[in-house]
């Protein structure tokens, strides 16, 4: 299994933002079957020095996690989110054996 993880610094959140962060992660759903998962959370850790938000997703493989990172799917997200971006930290690694 292969994880990657995006903790965000966002601003500026509004009924609006997350109504489409919802249609872009469901269609990411659709259309990119080789993504495990993949869920845009509140980070709840007391010491997240203002990474409130996170991006968590898993891949059965690195290879697949390239793909997505290659994606329009993964281009179409960042579009949308970088206007929203104060900061960001990016974490990829190798968890587990894929099943």
């Amino acid at each position: 299994m292969y994880t990657h993880i995006v903790l965000l610094k966002l601003s500026g959140l509004d009924a609006d933002f997350h109504s489409q962060t919802e249609a872009l992660i469901s269609e990411l759903k659709q259309q990119l079957p080789y993504v495990r998962s993949y869920a845009f959370v509140r980070n709840e850790a007391r010491r997240s020095s203002g990474y409130d938000w996170a991006i968590l997703s898993s891949f059965d493989t690195a290879a697949d996690h390239e793909r997505y990172q290659a994606s329009p799917m993964h281009r179409r997200i960042q579009d949308f989110m970088e206007r929203y971006i104060d900061g960001l930290i990016v974490c990829d690694a190798a968890t587990a054996p894929a099943p």
